[in-house]
């Protein structure tokens, strides 16, 4: 029996900046893994997606932290509360490296923290082995095995 193939790893990223998403869309584009990328501007509009959208769940989420309206940390706490969204992988993505900010994503039960490079190059390299972990890590059934 062949195994059942595993589709194209879905990577939602939700950052405020227009900038950061547009660069993360072009650092997307020339990876060579397969792999779809939903870019969402504020946690409010990315719970809607998401509580909209059940069945077409991202595999993982890169989470900004400093956002206004809703900080990354309130929109994990949100997600980690809701019955169909606590499953969901959160990977924080930040500028800062305070050993709190790093505290706090893991108490609200992030999957991991990655800190953003200024360089083009590196982002592009942390993204390679981002996309290259999740892809490894993904479960065939997902999300269905959460729906029901």
């Amino acid at each position: 029996m062949t195994e059942p193939l595993t589709p194209p790893l879905t990577v939602m990223l939700i950052d405020d900046d227009l900038m950061d998403r547009q660069l993360a869309q072009e650092a997307f584009e020339l990876l060579e893994q397969p792999c779809t990328l939903v870019t969402v501007e504020s946690g409010p509009a990315a719970l809607l997606l998401l509580k909209e959208t059940p069945t077409h769940l991202p595999d993982v989420i890169l989470l900004d932290i400093n956002m206004p309206e809703m900080t990354g940390f309130e929109l994990l706490a949100e997600l980690k509360a809701d019955p169909q969204l606590r499953f969901l992988p959160v990977v924080m993505l930040s500028t800062s490296d305070n050993s709190e900010d790093v505290t706090q994503a893991y108490t609200l039960h992030a999957s991991a923290y990655l800190m953003k490079s200024i360089h083009f190059q590196t982002t592009l390299e942390q993204l390679k082995d981002f996309i290259d972990f999740w892809t490894q890590t993904k479960l065939t059934t997902w999300p269905k095995m959460i729906s029901g």
